[in-house]
């Protein structure tokens, strides 16, 4: 069951790492990664229309997010072109008809050991930070905004760099 598997208890916030001999990486935050700026889609950009742009600005993948700040999910380059050629989405469909929606968070105050445990099940981790906004009569609300998103070849280039073996 996932509940007593320690990873997945890691990975959703219920345990800290138990790690007996963690690597020296271990508990560095995410934000050392130094990841760049994403590019964000918005939910109405065309199918055809997010593939010319993944590729002119050779990503792979970009999130989706709405103007409110929403995160919706994540398309992928091979997804879309996948779904467009099976005859799944057409060129002129928004880009959310190919949208994963399942996907994991991580904050940039998370440790690499949190996010190492992510990247075993997962391709990418989108990388939040939180924000306090304050509306026009003085209430205040917490809103997430999207710092990057980090695959597993960032944290093994992050690693091999700065190796300390």
């Amino acid at each position: 069951s996932k509940f007593v598997n320690d990873k997945w208890m890691i990975k959703n916030g219920f345990l800290n790492d138990i790690q007996e001999h963690k690597p020296w990486w271990w508990n560095i935050k995410v934000q050392k990664l130094n990841l760049s700026a994403p590019l964000i889609l918005l939910p109405e950009v065309s199918c055809q229309k997010a593939v010319e742009i993944l590729q002119e600005k050779g990503y792979d993948q970009a999130p989706v997010v709405a103007e409110s700040g929403l995160i919706l999910g994540m398309v992928t380059l091979s997804n879309t072109l996948t779904s467009m050629l099976a005859g799944n989405a057409e060129f002129s469909d928004p880009v959310t008809k190919v949208t994963y929606d399942q996907f994991s968070k991580i904050g940039l105050e998370d440790s690499l050991g949190k996010l190492s445990c992510i990247l075993e099940n997962d391709h990418f981790a989108i990388v939040v930070h939180e924000q306090m906004q304050f509306n026009g009569n003085g209430s205040s609300f917490m809103k997430q905004m999207v710092f990057g998103v980090v695959t597993a070849m960032d944290l093994l280039t992050f690693v091999s760099r700065n190796d300390k073996k």
